[in-house]
């Protein structure tokens, strides 16, 4: 692994307030010293890019999961729909200059480092949710990676792999950790500024470190045993702060604004420039999905994606198959549907989420029907649907939600589904619909997790042979270029077989 270099000059140039000179880069990136720099100064820049990422970075998986698909004035990506893919597939996820997890993470780090030293225990636990976050990220995509050394520049300038299962448990004990800081610590008029996504709010954060506890349990409903996860649940359930609840989304907004650089993440990637140009006529509507909600009278397709802007044949909603070989003659981008529909992409300025409500309340409602937390598990589903069409912004929405779910329809209806695994599986169909264009990662999580969807189509590829979806994604070239002693420890390592260790 080479050395990780701190994206310190980022967080200084974007540190300069919670305005439009947040993301102003007119600055010399070459003056400031880590001796000057501040958690203060780190923090807004880490959210930002925390939130930017998860948002942005992941439309591999929404291509895989049957969210997206190329449009028609594309030719095929090879690599990306043949499912054979190699060291250089999304491998700036690891190490990408300001995005790569590992360059946010080494800023978080030195946070982490700084706050120690000054004794400002708010950003010690901020620090340790965002690592929470970002090895979580990590570990689902690559399995074994560098995390007890991984920012130890001075004794490991190559790291050895921790296993994931560690990284896991060790992650668990550090939201604990964190957990407990928020408890009791001060917080100053500048932490406040600091924070853009919960101006120094501690409860909001104490719901943030459970909600992120509660997921990481989740994704290992079939690796814990009985036993591990009610020790885990115990701690939060003592916290007693609860979890990110309906209508309180963890959000950040630095100052957005209709200016280049400086617009809401998921707008400038998906939907227009500060122009007015459109962005992206790459990503379009997947069929699938699109049948998912037009035969099952769900009208939340017309809210994550946006009509045709030119149209055919009354075609205002027009999707493709992934991966197929589409003809010269088929309808372009331009007479098709974006992914960025008016529920996602509300303005330029708008918040960018982190961790919403919507993925919150699914995560309650399948943690209640393992019987892990209190409460009826119905109506924690019901709550979590509702949640999606209030969060959408879908006109009535609670009463058009509640129509929705009242359907003796089998993809939504409680009563449909009789065992207890069956349940589980409907609350992750109804959680796959509603994290489309949010967390399409997640979505990649529980079709590894629980095979939900069951009946997601592979790609229609003429290259993809017997691929199925991978497992994971290869570790980077620049691994086995630099860190070669440690990743080739991790053994020959196989995209459609070679599994996350909660992958059961």
């Amino acid at each position: 692994m080479k050395k990780i270099i701190y994206a310190f000059t980022v967080s200084l140039f974007l540190m300069t307030g919670c305005k439009k000179s947040f993301f102003d880069i007119n600055q010399n990136p070459n003056s400031p010293t880590e001796g000057s720099i501040t958690a203060q100064l780190i923090l807004p820049s880490t959210l930002q890019r925390t939130a930017a990422k998860m948002a942005t970075a992941y439309n591999y998986s929404a291509l895989w999961m049957g969210y997206w698909a190329r449009s028609g004035t594309y030719g095929p990506s090879t690599e990306q729909e043949s499912y054979a893919i190699t060291t250089s597939f999304n491998s700036g996820q690891w190490t990408a200059t300001n995005t790569g997890w590992y360059d946010i993470l080494a800023d978080v780090d030195l946070m982490e480092k700084k706050a120690a030293v000054t004794g400002e225990t708010f950003y010690s636990g901020a620090a340790k949710v965002i690592k929470s976050i970002g090895f979580m990220y990590l570990v689902d995509q690559y399995g074994n990676v560098p995390y007890s050394k991984a920012f130890d520049f001075q004794g490991n300038i190559l790291p050895a792999y921790d296993k994931g299962e560690d990284i896991y448990a060790n992650l668990l004990v550090k939201l604990d950790e964190a957990a407990k800081i928020f408890a009791s610590a001060n917080v100053t008029a500048e932490m406040k500024t600091a924070d853009i996504m919960f101006k120094g709010d501690l409860t909001r954060w104490r719901k943030l470190a459970n909600t992120q506890r509660l997921k990481l349990l989740i994704h290992q409903s079939q690796y814990l045993s009985s036993t591990a996860v009610a020790t885990e649940i115990a701690k939060i359930t003592a916290d007693g702060s609860g979890f990110i609840n309906a209508g309180a989304s963890a959000n950040v907004n630095p100052g957005f604004a209709v200016i280049k650089d400086q617009q809401n993440p998921f707008w400038a990637a998906y939907k227009l420039t500060e122009l007015g140009a459109v962005v992206d006529d790459y990503n379009r509507a997947n069929n699938y999905i699109l049948g998912k909600f037009r035969n099952n009278e769900d009208i939340r397709y017309q809210y994550v994606f946006s009509p045709a802007a030119t149209p055919l044949n009354g075609n205002t909603y027009y999707g493709y198959n992934y991966g197929e070989t589409i003809p010269n003659s088929a309808p372009k981008a331009i007479n098709s549907s974006d992914v960025a529909g008016p529920g996602l992409a509300k303005s330029a300025t708008q918040d960018q989420w982190l961790f919403t409500s919507v993925e919150s309340l699914f995560l309650q409602a399948e943690a209640i029907q393992r019987g892990w937390i209190s409460g009826n598990a119905q109506t924690a589903y019901r709550a979590a649907v509702q949640e999606s069409f209030v969060w959408l912004g879908v006109t009535n929405a609670v009463a058009t939600a509640n129509t929705y779910l009242d359907q003796a329809n089998p993809i939504v209806s409680w009563s449909s589904a009789t065992s207890s695994d069956d349940k589980i599986k409907l609350i992750d169909m109804q959680k796959y619909l509603a994290l489309i264009g949010i967390n399409n990662f997640e979505a990649y999580v529980d079709y590894r997790r629980l095979g939900v969807p069951t009946d997601l189509p592979l790609s229609l590829s003429p290259s993809r042979g017997s691929n199925i979806i991978p497992s994971r994604l290869l570790y980077p070239q620049s691994e086995y270029n630099t860190n070669a002693a440690n990743v080739a420890a991790q053994g020959t390592i196989n995209a459609q077989t070679s599994k996350i260790f909660w992958d059961k």
